[in-house]
C-alpha cells in the first residue's frame, strides 16, 4: 500500500510548475511552541487551498481494551463541538452525562455474559434509548459539513489507518480562516454526542463490510495470523467484541490524551501567503496545550519459523494472499522491496501480470503491495484471483516460481532503468492537485519523520543493484517467512 500511495504521490509536480528538484525550496516548515508541525507550499495556479491534519495516532497505538477507538473517534469528530452541532449545549450536557452513566452501567452488566441479569439489561437499554432520543432533539446534524459546503469547501473527509488519522478539506483560499476556526474549535471543544448511536453504526459497518464479506474476512484473518504479537495484526475497525465495549468516557480520554498539537502534522497547500498563513495558524492553534506523547509500540513480532496457512471456506470465488515479513519504510531493504514490487506487480508490464494473467492465463488479476502499515516492520503481500478452472495451488506455485527467479537470476539493468524511467515520468506529473501534495507531505512526515522521503526516494531507488535484489529475495522470500491465506469455495468442499 505504501508503494501505491507513493506512486499516487508522484503524479504531477511538472503540471503545476513544481519539480521534485525544487520541492525542497517550495516547502516551508514551521514548528509551533506546542509542537504542531506546519508544512506549507504556495501554489498560485488557482484560488484554492487544501488543508490536511494528520495525527500520528492510529490503531497500532491502541491498547487491548481500546481496539477500534481511533476509527470510532474518526466518526465522532464530525459530530460537532460545544458551539457547533448543538441547539443548546447547556441543555444537552446533562443529558449526555446521564447517557454515559446509564451506558457504563449497561456495559458493566453485559460483560458478565452468562451471569448478567437480562431484566436489568433490558431496563438499562430502554433508559438509554429514551435518553438518546431526547438528546437527539438538541443535535444539529452535519453542521461542520454544511458550513464548509456553503463556503465552497469540497472533499471534506477523514480516514484512519494503522499508522494515523487524517482530516482533510479543500476550499477557496479566502476561506482558510474558516478552516482554522472550525478545526481549532474541534481540537479543543469536541463533543462526542450520539456516541452509542454511532457505535451501533460502526458495528453494522463491521458486519456488512467485514464479517459478511469473505475476502475482507480472509484479509483480517491473514493479518491476525501474520502478526501474533505486534498490533499491526489487529483490525483498524476493531473486532466486534472490542467495539461493543467502547465507551464515550474511554474515547474522550484517548482523544484528549493524544489528539493534540504535539502529535499533529498540518499541510496547507495552494493559493496562500506563507507568512500570513503561519500567523493565522498560530493565532488559532498556538494557545492549544500539547497532549501526551504517544508511548512507543514496544511489541516486536517474533521471527516466524514456519509457514502459516489460513483457509476460509465461503460462498465466494477462490482467492489467494501470500505474505512475507519485511522491514519498515525508509530502511535500506525497504527501498529494495520498492524495486521488487515494481518489477513483479506494477501494472500490465510487470512480471506477475505478464506471466500469470497474459501468458499462462491462470489468474484474472494479481497485485503486490506493502501492508498493513509502514511505521513498523510489515508485510510484502501478493494477492491474486485464480481464473477458472485453475486453482489456488497453481497460482501459488507460479508466484513462488517468480520469487525464486529473483534469487537466482540477476535483474537486467534495462529493467532497473525502466523502473527509473517510470519514476521520472511519474515525478514529472506528480502532485497535480493541492490535496495530493498535502496528503503526501503529512503522510511521510508522520511515518518516516520527514517529508523529504519524497525527494530522496528516487536516489535511493537508483542505488539498488541486481545483487541487492538477489540478496533481499534470498533473505525474505523463504518458506519459513511465508504466510498463505486462501478462500475455498464452499460448494466444492466435500
Amino acid at each position: 500500500m505504501k508503494r501505491i500511495l507513493f506512486i499516487i504521490t508522484l503524479l504531477a509536480l511538472c503540471t503545476t510548475g513544481i519539480h521534485a528538484a525544487t520541492l525542497e525550496e517550495k516547502v516551508v516548515e514551521h514548528t509551533m511552541k506546542n509542537g504542531m508541525k506546519l508544512l506549507l507550499v504556495e501554489r498560485h495556479t488557482s484560488p484554492t487551498v487544501s488543508a490536511w491534519i494528520r495525527f500520528r495516532v492510529g490503531s497500532v497505538d491502541e491498547r487491548s481494551d481500546e481496539r477500534g477507538i481511533a476509527h470510532l473517534l474518526e466518526h465522532m469528530l464530525f459530530k460537532g463541538t460545544t458551539t457547533l452541532g448543538t441547539r443548546d449545549y447547556s441543555a444537552e450536557k446533562p443529558l449526555l452525562d446521564k447517557i454515559e452513566e446509564v451506558a457504563l452501567a449497561l456495559t458493566a452488566e453485559k460483560v458478565q455474559r452468562a451471569k448478567a441479569d437480562p431484566a436489568k439489561i433490558a431496563s438499562l437499554e430502554k433508559q438509554l434509548a429514551t435518553l438518546e432520543a431526547e438528546a437527539s432533539k438538541l443535535v444539529i446534524k452535519d453542521e461542520f459539513f454544511e458550513l464548509y459546503s456553503k463556503n465552497g469547501g469540497t472533499g471534506y473527509n477523514a480516514f484512519t489507518s494503522r499508522d494515523g488519522t487524517t482530516y482533510l478539506i479543500s476550499l477557496p483560499s479566502n476561506k482558510l480562516e474558516l478552516w482554522a476556526a472550525i478545526e481549532s474549535d474541534r481540537l479543543q471543544n469536541a463533543v462526542l454526542r450520539e456516541f452509542y448511536t454511532e457505535r451501533s453504526v460502526v458495528m453494522e459497518e463491521r458486519r456488512r463490510s467485514y464479517d459478511a464479506d469473505p475476502e475482507s474476512k480472509l484479509w483480517e484473518t491473514f493479518l491476525a495470523s501474520s502478526f501474533l504479537a505486534h498490533p499491526y495484526g489487529q483490525p483498524t475497525i476493531g473486532w466486534m467484541s472490542d467495539i461493543e465495549n467502547l465507551t464515550r468516557s474511554k474515547a474522550e480520554h484517548f482523544f484528549h490524551s493524544y489528539y493534540a498539537p504535539n502529535n499533529a502534522v498540518v499541510a496547507i497547500v495552494g493559493d496562500i501567503d506563507t507568512r500570513s498563513t503561519i500567523a493565522l495558524v498560530e493565532r488559532y492553534f498556538g494557545t492549544i496545550k500539547p497532549g501526551k506523547n504517544l508511548p512507543p509500540v514496544t511489541a516486536v513480532e517474533p521471527k516466524q519459523s514456519g509457514e502459516r496457512r489460513i483457509e476460509l471456506i465461503a460462498e465466494a470465488e477462490p482467492t489467494v494472499m501470500i505474505g512475507f515479513h519485511k522491514p519498515a519504510i525508509a530502511t535500506p531493504d525497504d527501498y529494495v522491496f520498492d524495486v521488487i514490487s515494481m518489477i513483479l506487480g506494477s501494472g500490465r508490464t510487470s512480471r506477475f501480470y505478464k506471466k500469470l494473467v497474459i501468458e499462462k492465463q491462470i489468474a484474472s488479476d494479481i497485485g503486490a503491495f506493502d501492508a498493513p502499515g509502514s511505521r513498523y516492520p510489515n508485510l510484502f503481500v501478493v494477492s491474486a484471483d485464480p481464473r477458472a478452472p485453475h486453482t489456488v495451488k497453481e497460482v501459488e506455485d507460479a508466484v513462488q516460481e517468480e520469487l525464486e527467479l529473483l534469487k537466482t537470476t540477476p535483474v537486467a539493468q534495462r529493467d532497473l532503468q525502466r523502473i527509473l524511467n517510470q519514476i521520472e515520468y511519474e515525478e514529472a506529473r506528480r502532485m497535480g492537485t493541492n490535496g495530493g501534495l498535502a496528503r503526501n507531505l503529512t503522510e511521510y512526515e508522520a511515518t518516516t519523520g520527514s517529508w523529504r522521503y519524497m525527494t530522496e526516494h528516487r536516489g535511493r531507488i537508483a542505488s539498488v543493484t541486481p545483487a541487492d535484489i538477489q540478496r533481499v529475495a534470498a533473505i525474505y522470500f523463504t518458506r519459513e517467512n511465508r504466510s498463505v491465506g486462501f478462500i475455498t469455495k464452499k460448494e466444492g468442499n466435500k
